[in-house]
């Protein structure tokens, strides 16, 4: 039978996951001749032999493929018959090329694999006790590479040259250690040391550091993005020293726990949940607390769920066998707003006064990655934080743009930034809060790492927001310049909008888009309206709450009692209201009753009175007037205490909330539904059912305008965006709604509902309106 010679150029997360070793064994097995190597952004491989052999190849590579990697395409080019003069003997791999430009697709960090933990626990294993021992299937990638291709010496592992032992392992094709490039062990490896003041001399860092910890002390533990502050959890007083020392009263902190069973004891989880927490990408999981709970109360005050991930490196692992703790504090160390730290002299220095000891290795990050965070809303996943286990894993959209290359810098809080590249939209790690510097500088290097590591050379358009003071904003303009390339700023949530649009590649939907805050096209601030999308960039308002005053502007976030305030001045008289607050809230204002009188004259003139739509504004402000919280403390937790607090009511009490037209925009009244509150507290109704009754009124008054926008641009999907949607009862509520009036339902699920997408979204618009991919529907 006649042979040929084909090359199948491979495109996928396929390097660093023993992808290579694969192909040589099935090779080896079909008795296949050629090579295979990794070409800067794929891996290519040329094999010879019969057109049957070739197709079954492929079937079969595509079938066995490694565990860890996504092939995303394969180029078959059969090429010649083989004769004697090209025909190869064997099957090799070749060394890497650096032949192919393109975008790469770098796999993210990967939890220690189960036979890796095996051998750390096996006396007579070379890896024994060994917290750095990876192989291809597990252990850091994007933290550890400085360039593609995927080889040792273009990762931080190049400072470890590789011992005898770990070099055979690593140059032998059969063995699951193969060009694993962060292989190593205790004779050639990174080591762990434990410091105070001073390094302090030990056998056992990690045995003593769990001793430290269940003692009440506070260490700063190096992991593999990052550096976290650890403590236990069982009492009150390690919790509440910390937070002390960070300044964060009331912030949730999460936890690590080693096991689903030791779990159990403190929060409940669904299969799905359970599969989440022991994936390979191990995110923190934000779970319901169990009636059992058993942690200290001051580890999410006042809420009813708790973020809960797993051990994922073999560091983790060997500190909790030394503990009887069911679970360790683990949140990211650093000052609010600031990055996480990352380099060994700076943990030291700027954790002085937080942490009592340090866990600290000689490895070193190259890319800082924060943990993510998921929840579950409606059976489905959804990211709050993707960031460590998954980036920079892109996102598909050649059915969006294929021929720009686009920046998106995103807006200013929670920021990502996102590169769209030959159809790939890489989002980054979780940058920030870019209105601190350190953090704009972080995302200054990160943006030139990841267009190194995707190799993009040029850019055709820098996205951002369209708040002129943004610091992200500002940069979109140094970088356009920079890069001679055109500057777009979008609006806020119809970025929102579009990043879930395009994770579920639609050609078009209705949005309901609610959260906190968002640039407005009005120069107001958004954060509930209604808008209608397309494939074509653009999109129509099509009305949502109330515009209602911020007395004080940024202040009234602070401290929600002005927005309260804000709200009410529409439906009741000032000596009324002046009243109403001086009666019952004086002490929820800094200056307590001159405060009031001052707030009243800022509304009576106008004065220093933004106007916002926010359902988060919203929200807040019910909180604050059912006497659930007082003022914000961290991003989001009036609302979150609002929603723990609802989940006591019986969903019985009903709350009229109408709209009404104006400008050919459906708008609902806000300042009704808060003279409602005020006047069912007076009659006496729990908060619970209060609060219950808030959020269903608000999802559907929502869902109401969404049905209608829907029917008119004769659109068959409605989705949800916006950091309000990780509200359980809300994102269920506008399901059911949606559905029962025969519409499709769709909801964050690969993305993040908050401003952790709103880069993907910005590429996307971009991406769309210079695209002639796309025609208008």
């Amino acid at each position: 039978m006649k042979e040929y010679t084909a090359q199948l150029l491979v495109d996928g997360i396929v390097q660093g996951v023993g992808f290579r070793p694969t192909v040589y064994r099935l090779a080896k097995v079909m008795n296949l001749t050629g090579y295979v190597r990794n070409m800067g952004n794929i891996v290519e491989i040329l094999i010879q032999g019969t057109y049957d052999d070739i197709q079954l190849f492929v079937d079969e590579l595509q079938e066995h493929k490694p565990i860890r990697s996504e092939i995303n395409s394969i180029n078959l080019d059969i090429r010649e018959e083989v004769t004697s003069t090209t025909r190869y003997n064997d099957f090799t791999i070749l060394n890497s090329s650096d032949e192919l430009s393109g975008s790469a697709v770098i796999p993210p960090d990967m939890t220690i694999c189960d036979e890796c933990l095996e051998e750390i626990v096996d006396l007579n294993n070379h890896h024994y006790y060994y917290p750095f021992t990876a192989c291809t299937n597990c252990g850091p990638r994007f933290t550890v590479i400085d360039q593609v291709p995927y080889d040792r010496k273009n990762t931080t592992m190049d400072e470890f040259p590789l011992c005898n032992h770990c070099a055979k392992e690593y140059s032998n094709p059969l063995d699951r250690r193969y060009h694993a490039e962060a292989t190593c062990c205790p004779d050639c490896g990174p080591q762990v040391f434990l410091y105070n003041d001073e390094h302090i001399p030990s056998q056992d860092p990690i045995r003593d550091a769990s001793k430290l910890i269940d003692e009440g002390n506070i260490l700063a533990i190096k992991g593999i993005g990052g550096t976290h502050l650890v403590c236990k959890t069982s009492t009150d007083d390690a919790i509440d020293k910390l937070r002390e020392r960070l300044g964060r009263k009331t912030q949730p902190f999460a936890c690590m726990t080693p096991d689903v069973e030791t779990a159990k004891l403190f929060v409940e989880f669904s299969d799905d949940e359970k599969k989440m927490l022991e994936s390979v990408s191990r995110p923190i999981v934000i779970l319901n607390k169990s009636q059992d709970y058993n942690l200290s109360e001051n580890l999410s005050p006042n809420l009813h769920n708790q973020g809960v991930m797993l051990p994922y490196t073999g560091l983790h692992h060997l500190l909790f066998k030394y503990t009887l703790e069911p679970a360790y504090v683990m949140t990211s160390a650093n000052m609010p707003g600031n990055p996480m730290l990352i380099d060994n002299k700076e943990i030291l220095s700027k954790l002085d006064n937080i942490a009592d000891y340090y866990l600290l290795h000689d490895r070193k990050i190259l890319n800082r990655c924060d943990d993510s965070v998921v929840r579950f809303r409606n059976g489905k996943p959804g990211f709050i934080r993707r960031s460590r286990g998954y980036v920079p894993k892109p996102f598909d959209f050649s059915k969006i743009n294929n021929t720009d290359n686009i920046l998106a810098v995103g807006p200013e809080l929670d920021v990502t930034f996102s590169i769209l590249k030959e159809g790939k939209c890489y989002p980054s790690q979780h940058i920030g809060n870019t209105s601190k510097i350190r953090t704009l500088e972080f995302m200054q290097d990160a943006i030139k790492h990841l267009l190194k590591l995707t190799r993009t050379d040029s850019l055709n358009y820098i996205v951002a927001d369209m708040h002129p003071e943004f610091n992200t904003t500002k940069l979109a303009k140094q970088l356009s310049e920079e890069y001679d390339a055109q500057l777009v700023q979008v609006q806020h949530h119809h970025a929102h909008a579009s990043s879930l649009m395009a994770e579920h590649q639609l050609p078009e939907m209705v949005v309901i888009a609610a959260d906190g805050v968002g640039y407005g096209e009005d120069g107001n601030i958004w954060g509930g309206e209604i808008l209608y999308l397309n494939n074509t960039g653009h999109y129509i308002n099509h009305g949502g709450l109330q515009t209602q005053p911020m007395p004080g502007g940024d202040l009234s976030t602070k401290y929600p009692i002005r927005m309260a305030m804000g709200i009410l001045y529409g439906v009741m008289d000032s000596d009324e209201l002046g009243k109403l607050m001086k009666s019952d809230y004086a002490d929820y204002f800094k200056y307590g009753e001159q405060e009031v009188d001052m707030v009243l004259k800022q509304l009576e003139n106008d004065f220093n009175t933004s106007k916002t739509s926010s359902m988060g504004r919203v929200l807040d402000s019910i909180s604050v007037l059912l006497g659930i919280s007082k003022n914000r403390g961290y991003e989001g937790e009036c609302s979150m205490k609002l929603e723990s607090v609802a989940r006591e009511g019986f969903d019985l009490l009903n709350i009229d909330l109408d709209f009404e037209m104006i400008d050919d925009r459906a708008i609902i009244n806000t300042s009704n539904l808060l003279l409602d509150v005020v006047q069912l507290i007076k009659s006496g109704v729990g908060a619970d059912e209060i609060a219950c009754a808030c959020q269903r009124a608000l999802a559907e008054a929502l869902t109401e305008i969404a049905i209608i926008a829907a029917k008119s641009n004769k659109t068959s999907t409605i989705g949800v965006t916006g950091g309000v949607f990780y509200n359980e009862f809300i994102s269920k509520v506008v399901k059911e709604k949606v559905i029962s009036a025969g519409f499709e339902f769709v909801q964050h699920e690969a993305t993040c509902a908050g401003d952790g997408s709103v880069s993907m979204g910005q590429c996307a618009i971009v991406g769309w309106r210079n695209s002639s991919l796309n025609e208008l529907i």
